[in-house]
């Protein structure tokens, strides 16, 4: 693997992510903003959230965030670290992200780097039959909301600017109903 040494003298280690192959192997380590900005292979974690109802929490995104601000997106997301694992990611975003304490989110499916992800491979998992408390992290979470499967096809269908383009993709996919 190459490592940019300049970047990790600069940059905080979170805003580092590995640069993959077409295989899903590690090549590189670059900044979060050359990877998006250059469409380079990357991996991501998306963890969605059922009550007991089988409704999809949905987070509404900052207004202050630099892509997609103020939109509602997945329950929760985020980039592995260098050398962290999917899992670890996903108990990590729910904790920073939605305060949650999670043993084990189930594994749902992975999807290969392509336009549609963002050119990321995702790993999606599941918390299904939540019981626990959302408390949203107000510097990336604006609110939340657990939507019914009608309420999210109506989201979709006549509000889809409300929308980040990942949630809309997972939808169109199937896979935004409760395993």
């Amino acid at each position: 693997m190459i490592f940019d040494t300049k970047a990790l003298d600069k940059q905080d280690a979170a805003h580092l992510l590995e640069v993959l192959d077409d295989k899903n192997r590690p090549l590189a380590v670059l900044s979060k903003d050359i990877i998006h900005r250059q469409l380079l292979k990357h991996r991501s974690v998306q963890v969605l959230v059922f009550n007991n109802e089988k409704k999809l929490y949905l987070q509404k995104r900052d207004a202050q965030k630099r892509f997609f601000p103020g939109r509602w997106d997945i329950s929760a997301r985020t980039h592995p670290r260098i050398g962290e694992s999917t899992l670890d990611a996903a108990l990590r975003v729910l904790q920073d992200k939605l305060q949650m304490e999670v043993d084990a989110p189930q594994f749902v499916r992975s999807l290969p780097a392509c336009a549609e992800t963002g050119f990321e491979y995702v790993t999606i998992y599941a918390v299904t039959r939540n019981t626990q408390q959302i408390v949203p992290n107000e510097k990336d979470v604006a609110e939340g909301y657990h939507f019914s499967r009608e309420e999210l096809t109506c989201l979709v269908k006549e509000f889809r600017e409300l929308l980040t383009p990942n949630l809309v993709t997972l939808w169109e996919a199937g896979l935004l109903e409760a395993p």
